[in-house]
């Protein structure tokens, strides 16, 4: 998609257009509706890839996190005894780590990639989904449905894959938007730092951080991408909430 809506090669410098203001400054031009940086990069093409590679981020983080956490949880809440305090414990070892220091202190002994950081936060953000998980699946585990398929000798995995697990994906999609925004503001904290996606690649986080040192005199170069970042993670915020919403108990729309 982003190669078609792009107005010109994110990649492509041009030393003698650097940082052109945006169209609404009076010098400003149209052929370059949001400016460029300091190699003459089209900001607008820039974003538009950027956009791509937070929401690649987000998304794959999201699902290697649910993956782990979902795992542990409905694990957790179905055996209980043992298995839950286990569980428990690798929860709260992971709730007393840090994730950014962690991903940081990471990164930086195995370099910064997209791969990296995908692996990385999908690694560390598995929490929430584990604590929700097993929440629900405490409650399921005695219903009637449930004791039901136990009664007819239905297997394990079919009792948590088809009876248990559907009846809790609705609040486990809420968990996912909400660690898919997660995940893109730490890909744009990690990449300003340096540890996260590397140039040329058009993330947000880099484009902040490449423009900082022309802040107080060009300061589109940075408001433009954190803009663009606060929209991103306020859109994905607020179809959590809806659904969140849709998927109440008291059942309000």
């Amino acid at each position: 998609m982003p190669p078609w809506l792009a107005p010109h090669d994110p990649y492509a410098q041009a030393l003698g257009s650097r940082l052109v203001p945006p169209v609404w400054d009076a010098q400003g031009s149209w052929a370059h509706m949001l400016g460029t940086d300091k190699l003459g990069r089209d900001m607008l093409s820039r974003l538009i890839f950027g956009a791509r590679i937070s929401l690649f981020i987000g998304i794959a983080a999201a699902l290697i996190s649910a993956l782990i956490g979902i795992t542990l949880g409905i694990l957790a809440g179905y055996f209980g005894g043992r298995v839950d305090s286990v569980i428990n414990y690798l929860i709260t070892t992971r709730l007393a780590l840090p994730v950014v220091l962690v991903a940081l202190a990471m990164a930086s002994l195995v370099g910064g990639s997209l791969t990296t950081v995908v692996v990385l936060l999908g690694l560390l953000l598995w929490d929430r989904f584990a604590v929700v998980t097993r929440s629900a699946t405490q409650q399921l585990r005695d219903s009637e449905y449930v004791l039901s398929a136990r009664t007819l000798g239905c297997s394990l995995q079919w009792i948590l894959l088809r009876e248990i697990l559907p009846n809790i994906a609705g609040a486990l999609i809420v968990v996912a938007t909400l660690e898919m925004a997660h995940a893109i503001l730490l890909e744009a904290t990690l990449s300003f730092l340096g540890m996260g996606v590397q140039p040329p690649l058009p993330s947000w986080g880099l484009m902040v951080a490449e423009g900082k040192a022309y802040m107080f005199f060009k300061p589109w170069v940075i408001a433009i991408p954190g803009v663009a970042l606060f929209v991103l993670v306020l859109a994905i915020n607020l179809i959590g909430d809806g659904l969140r919403d849709i998927n109440a108990p008291d059942g309000r729309n």
